[in-house]
Parts: structure tokens; C-alpha cells; sequence
């Protein structure tokens, strides 16, 4: 029996945050767990801090607040953790994916797993553009194991189509097999 998990991303406006937590649910329904998926935000514009939020459940899932102490966190961008206290709340024994290619300075809370990834550079070898959020996706699904990379791949395919939904599986598949070799 599953108990309610939850992941929170943090990013920036136009980064694909939302769209991310919408597919990581996606995804986990497919999987056969009940999942939810909101963002927050106000009147930002793009490039203004973001959050999205995910939740994981073998029971419908009832909460409608904003996810406070998360089991997961994505940070699609690291020059927010100067800016946003992106590890509040995190559970002990929590796990962070951080997009970075460089050692982070960031006092980290005990007991919290970081792992770090250029999906950056993943995601301009694929895509040709600096847009995180499925490389991402699929490091989460290697680090969490809350979903299948089959499920995920489906999802994206099914918000992309032709190339544009193979480059993006292309770069989720690629930060599984990073993240499978570290974890």
C-alpha cells in the first residue's frame, strides 16, 4: 500500500514546470496510482520563479493545498536556490534533482539525497533549446521510482507529437540511464 507521496518543482516561467508535473501525473496514473497535478503561481511572467506540485496516492486523493513538506523536489534552474528556499520542507530521507553542472554551495538538510544533472546540456543536445523539463521527468523516474519510464515516455508522447515527442523522450531516456548509473 502506497501512502501519499509528493513532489514539488521549482523553475521559472516558461521552463515547462507545469507541463512536467502534469505528465509526471499522467504518467502515475498510468501506473496505477491515483495522482494530482497544480501549479502556483500568480501574476508572474516568464522567467519569474514558479512552482508545480505533484501528488501520489493508492487512494483518491482528496488535499487541495499546496504541497509544504514534499518527498520530492525537481529544481529545473539552480540559480533559484539563491533566491527560493527550494529545500523547505523537505522530508528526512527526501530526494532533490537539481539541474546543475556544478558542485552545489547550497547548505543541504540532513538526511535529504541531492542529486545533481547538466539536463541542460541533455536537453540542447536533443532539443536543440535549454527546456529541462523532460530531461528531468526522467531523472525523477529513475531517482523516485514513482513512475515507469514506459508510462512516462507514453505521456510525452502523447502532449508531443512526431520528432518533436521522440527528441523529448530521447532526453528523458538518457537522464534515466544517468541518474540509474548514480542512484
Amino acid at each position: 500500500m502506497i501512502s501519499l507521496r509528493e513532489l514539488r518543482i521549482h523553475g521559472r516561467g516558461g521552463q515547462g514546470s507545469v507541463t512536467a508535473a502534469e505528465l509526471i501525473a499522467v504518467a502515475a496514473f498510468a501506473g496505477g496510482v491515483y495522482s494530482q497535478a497544480f501549479p502556483a503561481f500568480g501574476v508572474e511572467r516568464r522567467g519569474a520563479p514558479v512552482q508545480a506540485f505533484v501528488r501520489f496516492d493508492d487512494r483518491k486523493i482528496r488535499l487541495r493545498s499546496q504541497v509544504y513538506e514534499p518527498d520530492y523536489i525537481i529544481v529545473q534552474d539552480s540559480t533559484l536556490i539563491s533566491d527560493v528556499n527550494v529545500f523547505h520542507g523537505v522530508k528526512p530521507g527526501g530526494v532533490v534533482i537539481v539541474n546543475t553542472e556544478k558542485p552545489l554551495a547550497a547548505q543541504i538538510p540532513a538526511g535529504v539525497k541531492v542529486i545533481t544533472l547538466d539536463a541542460t546540456s541533455i536537453a540542447l543536445k536533443h532539443l536543440g533549446v535549454p527546456i529541462t523539463n523532460t530531461t528531468l521527468m526522467g531523472a525523477f523516474a529513475a531517482a523516485s521510482g514513482e513512475i515507469d519510464l514506459t508510462a512516462l515516455e507514453e505521456a510525452i508522447r502523447g502532449r508531443f507529437t512526431g520528432e518533436m515527442a521522440e527528441k523529448n523522450v530521447a532526453a528523458a531516456r538518457e537522464a534515466y540511464a544517468l541518474v540509474r548509473g548514480v542512484s
